[in-house]
């Protein structure tokens, strides 16, 4: 679909559809000419930053720049299924392992097969995500909890973390997904994710305590591991830790520093627990960190009046954009993080 013809998200009071347009603008430019989506022009990139980037970049139209962003991923994924941690300038500056970088490129082919429609994507990329989520339930651990990371002898590490494996339960449901979209069952998902979905919701025991961090509050209610009046107590349990009125979110509960990725998943989270009203105030509590080309700046210390660190990320603009387009509603993807059913029917709609 042509971009004159993409009917981009707006929300009224906060952000304009032409405001949007150029957020998306302002990621694209960061882009390699090889696909590669950094955090910044010559910054670091890795593949869960590299995928939110790209999500936001379908969301505004540009389809072809998304593809070359999964594209240069694919060809970078290595034998056992993952990523190296962190890439600068093409070649891996970190090369551990971790679980949730493998993960979440599911989550972006799922996204932009939601948007566009493209099967052939989907099919390229297809060897890709199974090779990726085949380690990383190779990574779950007794509990049903998945290994943050693996060891140099190739064995998954002990420690869990609730962010990562919310993000995972999300990963493995897109799995799941295209799985049955390109008629290739994964049974193997299927328990994991179950096991895992348990280990969120009933185990907190599983998982390393980081309490201190906003993503550990509210992470499991945007990926959709806790729902309805769970949902509500954990968002409520965390509210006055987080939140500064005006500002945004933590993203730590210790440090005056408010940072507009974590605002904007709090207003995923928002739209998924069903209150958009407070996801659109979210959105519009961290438009201070809004440049003028449409870039945003990563975080605020407020007690300082400070921006900080002193840079403009793909990857916080990805996340305006696709908080927009949840609580707006408007693209074809927008109940991907707005409806935490959607990923168990979104297969039988997609396919009619």
């Amino acid at each position: 679909m042509p971009e004159s013809a993409l009917a981009l998200p707006e929300v009224p009071g906060v952000l304009t559809a032409d405001q949007l347009r150029q957020t998306v603008a302002a990621i694209a430019a960061e882009q390699s000419a090889d696909g590669a989506l950094p955090w910044f022009r010559g910054g670091q990139l890795d593949a869960w930053d590299s995928v939110e980037a790209a999500m936001a970049l379908d969301v505004g139209g540009e389809h072809d720049r998304a593809v070359a962003a999964y594209a240069w991923l694919a060809g970078r994924q290595r034998t056992d299924g993952s990523w190296a941690v962190e890439y600068r300038d093409g070649a891996a500056t970190a090369p551990g392992t971790e679980s949730n970088h493998a993960g979440y490129l599911a989550v972006g082919v799922w996204h932009s097969w939601l948007s566009t429609g493209d099967a052939g994507l989907v099919d390229r990329l297809w060897p890709t995500v199974r090779r990726a989520l085949d380690l990383v339930t190779t990574m779950q651990l007794a509990g049903g909890a998945i290994g943050w990371a693996l060891r140099p002898d190739g064995t998954p590490d002990d420690t869990a973390l609730v962010t990562g494996n919310a993000s995972l339960f999300q990963a493995l449901r897109a799995g799941i997904a295209l799985a049955d979209l390109v008629g290739s069952a994964q049974p193997d998902w299927e328990l994991a994710a179950a096991d895992l979905g348990r280990a969120l919701r009933d185990r907190p025991e599983a998982f390393a305590d980081r309490s201190r961090y906003s993503m550990d509050w509210y992470y499991p209610v945007l990926a959709g591991a806790l729902t309805g009046a769970a949902a509500e107590v954990r968002l409520a349990a965390g509210w006055d830790t987080f939140v500064v009125p005006g500002l945004g979110v933590r993203c730590v509960a210790d440090r005056p520093w408010v940072t507009g990725a974590e605002t904007c998943e709090l207003a995923l989270a928002l739209a998924a627990a069903g209150r958009p009203d407070d996801a659109i105030e979210q959105l519009a509590a961290m438009q201070h960190l809004r440049a003028e080309d449409g870039s945003y700046w990563t975080g605020l210390v407020y007690a300082d009046d400070a921006r900080w660190p002193v840079e403009r990320t793909t990857w916080t603009a990805a996340a305006v954009v696709l908080a927009a387009d949840a609580v707006a509603g408007t693209g074809p993807a927008a109940a991907l993080f707005a409806d935490p059913a959607a990923l168990d029917r979104s297969v039988t709609e997609a396919l009619g």
